[in-house]
């Protein structure tokens, strides 16, 4: 049953991915309602399949018509557009689509390997060293997610605030609830993600133009031979290097790590003049990369329950809609849970491999469909699947409300990651806050007492500074 999700979660990345509007996280999003009444281990490797499909999904229409079905498949369509204007668009397509599966198992094996030793680490943590984390977690994110450090810190700001409706984790009082008894148990994440994500989302295609039709040329898709293989192998090892150390990264994500990649293989290329003009490694080097970061960005969300780009943070609410709770202690309340992840991770790079043979065609014809029957699906999709979970009105507003709130953030450039994980990290920032000082009997002094806590901060303070320096030489 299990590897059947990962069939079914893959296939729907795949045509999400291949939808222009639709990122993998917003893909994520939409079936995350759905998992609500599922056990936990087909649940949590059915949102992770669509990581894992909507990256090549992306890279359907990147190649065949230079529109980036996701922001990591922009760096594809430099070389892969070429391709396929000289009419080797199905030679690209199998590029991309082995490209694809070696960074994905590459990352599979980083994940498994580095995972659980990085998790027995933070088993020695101290309260006053979560909360040093967690705010490391927010200072690292605020600061990469958008550019500015001052936009960043206002969404992680607004989430933080969020995260304080309901009740209190310590003295069990009722706050920020306006005598709303659907408040009471909190602002569950899940609402905030499918608003901020998926909802947004839809308000801002409305106002956009149509999305350019994919044309049914040259979709045949062709698999590489083993000389090509031989060829493309320095710009699949530089995607899968770039790609594991971005993706441990958090705020990074995939699209620096296939821009990255693709700079490095051009400069290390015995023909670096024909990157640009079709050259098959343009198209490998971020495939890999990206691939990779679809199971590294995993690292820091399974260890320390910090996720490392949008799509690891649905992956988080996942979790957190069946009461686990990622970080070190997942891996002893739930070592099934955690193998059962990496056994659907595997079963999914299959699946792309898989289906990447046949999909090509369906999913061309589903991208043709008009824009607003999609959209209104889409948006219907949506409803139905926050209704689902318990049939709660108020649920559905919250959503949309959400959505009015994540379209206003992105007329305004603000990020909505630092937003999601001041929600996320909020209860494990305040209550390790609050009982380190039940321990240490009010005295601050804790947190730099704290060897771990005390590295933490000062790593964060260090990466908050060097934000500010970077943004003023910007402005200057």
């Amino acid at each position: 049953m299990t590897i059947l999700f990962a069939f079914a979660g893959c296939l729907w990345g795949i045509l999400g991915g291949a939808l222009p509007g639709l990122s993998p996280s917003i893909a994520m999003a939409l079936l995350l309602p759905f998992t609500y009444g599922m056990e936990p281990v087909p649940a949590i490797v059915l949102l992770a399949s669509v990581y894992v499909g909507a990256e090549y999904g992306g890279s359907i229409r990147a190649i065949l018509i230079r529109t980036p079905g996701t922001n990591a498949s922009a760096a594809i369509a430099l070389d892969g557009f070429e391709m396929a204007r000289q009419g080797r668009g199905g030679e690209a397509l199998g590029i991309s689509l082995v490209s694809g599966l070696v960074g994905g198992l590459f990352g599979l094996a980083v994940l498994v390997l580095a995972t659980e030793p990085l998790a027995r680490l933070a088993l020695a943590f101290t309260p006053a060293a979560y909360f040093a984390l967690a705010v490391l977690g927010l200072s690292v994110i605020a600061s990469l997610a958008g550019g500015s450090l001052t936009k960043g810190l206002i969404g992680a700001g607004l989430g933080l605030m969020i995260s304080t409706v309901g009740t209190d984790p310590v003295s069990g009082v009722p706050r920020f609830t306006f005598a709303t008894p659907e408040l009471l148990g909190c602002i569950r994440p899940i609402l905030v993600m499918v608003g901020l994500f998926a909802v947004a989302e839809m308000l801002v295609q409305i106002g956009e133009p149509a999305w350019a039709r994919a044309e049914a040329r040259d979709t045949r898709l062709t698999l590489p031979g083993l000389s090509m293989m031989r060829r493309l192998l320095l710009a699949q090892a530089i995607g899968c290097g770039i790609g594991t150390v971005e993706g441990v990264t958090p705020g990074a994500g995939g699209t620096i790590a296939a821009f990255m990649a693709y700079n490095e293989a051009r400069r290390r290329s015995k023909e670096p003049e024909a990157f640009g003009k079709g050259a098959p490694e343009g198209v490998a080097a971020p495939e890999a990369a990206n691939n990779v970061v679809t199971a590294t960005a995993l690292v820091p969300l399974l260890s320390l329950g910090i996720p490392g780009s949008n799509s690891a943070a649905v992956l988080l609410g996942g979790f957190l809609v069946h009461g686990l709770t990622p970080g070190p202690l997942l891996f002893e309340k739930a070592p099934k849970v955690v193998w059962g992840l990496y056994g659907g991770l595997l079963a999914a790079n299959i699946a792309m491999l898989l289906l990447g043979l046949v999909i090509l065609t369906p999913a061309l014809w589903l991208v043709n469909r008009p824009k607003p029957y999609l959209l209104a699906a889409i948006l219907c999709l949506i409803v139905s699947g926050v209704y689902a979970i318990e049939q709660s009105l108020f649920d559905v507003g919250l959503v949309l409300g959400f959505g009015v709130l994540g379209y206003l953030l992105r007329l305004a450039g603000v990020p909505v990651l630092p937003l999601v994980l001041g929600v996320v990290l909020g209860f494990m920032l305040e209550s390790n806050y609050r009982r380190s000082l039940v321990i240490s009997g009010g005295d601050h002094a804790v947190f730099v007492e704290d060897p771990v806590a005390a590295t933490l901060l000062a790593a964060a303070a260090a990466l908050t500074l060097w934000s500010l320096w970077s943004e003023f030489r910007r402005k200057t």
